[in-house]
């Protein structure tokens, strides 16, 4: 139990893994929890419980701990806005595209936001401030402000718009960088540095925490670099592919580095659920998509865990592909938001 534990925590088989996806990510195929089918299990928490369940029948006198259930929601800003505030080019550029491939409605859903007469699609600030309401303190945001670049497409970071945003957010919630794709690809922690500057100059605030664009994790070069630049807290411990504990726990833990054989001060944060999951790799209508992540809750719940979900202020924007999956994130919330708030009044 104990060698399993250290296992999975590590990542060791992250270590050694050579087939990667086609954006460099470890994939739930390649997990062993997946080949015992106990990657919806957050065994090592479990197998806490059994352990002091048993001490406990030869030593009674011993008192564990009794966790209780933690609720965090969070959000990655990829793209502020889906049309405003891109700069001359790429606005025209945009528009130049739209009508070379015949998307007349995206044409004129384009001029309507620019000029005013419709709301950006992407801005959903206001809306997810009423679902956080009077629970912001379970909230974190996560800003993109690397370069422009293929997989990196956000709004700029001189942008004063975008600056006003990142303020307004973060004078609610807690907040971290979302280091750009081109950094995990580059592999120095340079680029962290730089963009994490960038979000405490707009802020002036420390920024401690993040989450990698796309989720990209190599061991233990990315953790590495993360600690170099000043991070103290992770949240992307997940899969891309499939929910569950990737790590095989709901437990916030401290990155142990297994090339240099020692602890760090970085706190690992698992996450269980992506909004692009449930629709892009699982399929699954929204009320499918509630049931299983409600499952995935309760596990949480009965090891008194920690849930965490990613969602992006464009998904929850009830449009498109994303048509009802916005009553999805308002049910997780409430939910989480409800039981959290229960544990948290409890007296042990």
């Amino acid at each position: 139990m104990f060698a399993a534990s250290f296992y999975l925590v590590t990542r060791y088989e992250e270590y050694f893994e050579t087939e990667l996806d086609k954006f460099g990510r470890f994939s739930v195929k390649n997990s062993i929890l997946s080949e015992f089918n106990l990657i919806k299990k957050p065994v090592i928490d479990i197998w806490a419980k059994w352990l002091a369940k048993e001490i406990n029948k030869k030593h009674p006198q011993i008192i564990f701990v009794n966790w209780r259930f933690k609720f965090i929601s969070t959000i990655d800003i990829d793209n502020a806005w889906a049309y405003l505030n891109k700069g001359f080019w790429r606005t025209y550029g945009a528009l130049a595209k739209s009508i070379l491939k015949g998307n007349i409605s995206e044409f004129k859903s384009r001029i309507k936001v620019l000029s005013g007469k419709e709301k950006d699609p992407y801005h959903t600030y206001e809306y997810l401030d009423s679902v956080f309401l009077n629970n912001e303190e379970k909230v974190k945001f996560f800003f993109l402000l690397g370069d422009y670049g293929k997989l990196d497409k956000n709004v700029s970071h001189e942008d004063p718009g975008f600056q006003k945003l990142i303020q307004k957010i973060a004078q609610d919630y807690d907040i971290g960088i979302h280091p750009s794709f081109a950094g995990f690809v580059n592999g120095c922690h340079g680029k962290v540095i730089r963009e994490a500057k960038r979000l405490e100059k707009i802020t002036e605030r420390k920024i401690t925490k993040s989450r990698q664009h796309y989720l990209n994790l190599k061991f233990p070069k990315t953790y590495q670099n993360l600690i170099k630049a000043g991070i103290t807290e992770d949240y992307t411990m997940g899969f891309a592919d499939q929910i569950g504990f990737r790590a095989g726990t709901c437990t916030p833990y401290f990155f142990y580095d297994l090339e240099n054989e020692t602890i760090t001060n970085l706190l690992v944060v698992p996450f269980q659920v992506m909004d692009g999951t449930l629709l892009h790799y699982l399929k699954l209508s929204p009320e499918n998509a509630f049931t299983e992540v409600e499952k995935i809750m309760l596990e949480i719940k009965e090891v008194g865990g920690t849930f965490v979900s990613i969602w992006h202020n464009e998904t929850v924007n009830d449009l498109g592909e994303w048509k009802g999956y916005r009553e999805v994130f308002e049910k997780i919330n409430k939910l989480g938001f409800k039981w959290a708030n229960e544990q948290s009044n409890k007296i042990y």
